[in-house]
């Protein structure tokens, strides 16, 4: 038990020493959508989870990328229930998330999409950029 104990001490210190930004490092944006969908049937969710990942996934200067359906038999207290989709990708900087903005497949996605949003609540934030 204690050796078991040691080596997730070891691999959790691993994962946190590798986490740490490298000075003078640009840090990551985080881009985060939450859609709520007029159209709430499991096919117009999946619907729009492949279409982000037709159009959207395939961009210069994305680090990380996912979107899926929210996890509708998880519920807490905390989670915020109003969304159908979310969609999060890890741009390396700023001008990758600028530039994603105004591409062809950014704006024939939501060409394609937006007539079922019902909302679509966007968060950016700044995440460190790290040595992998």
């Amino acid at each position: 038990m204690r050796a078991l104990l040691l080596v997730g001490t070891l691999a959790l210190s691993s994962c946190t020493m590798s986490m740490q930004a490298e000075p003078d490092a640009e840090p990551y944006l985080t881009h985060t959508v939450f859609f709520e969908l007029k159209d709430k049937d499991e096919t117009a969710v999946q619907a729009l989870v492949d279409g982000c990942y037709e159009y959207l996934a395939p961009h210069d200067g994305i680090v990380y990328f996912s979107a899926g359906p929210r996890h509708t038999d998880y519920q807490r207290e905390v989670n915020d229930l109003n969304f159908d989709v979310a969609l999060t990708i890890v741009f390396e900087d700023t001008a990758a998330q600028d530039a994603y903005q105004v591409t062809e497949p950014h704006l024939q996605f939501i060409e394609e999409f937006n007539e079922n949003w019902a909302s679509v609540r966007v968060f950016d934030s700044l995440a460190p950029s790290g040595s992998d």
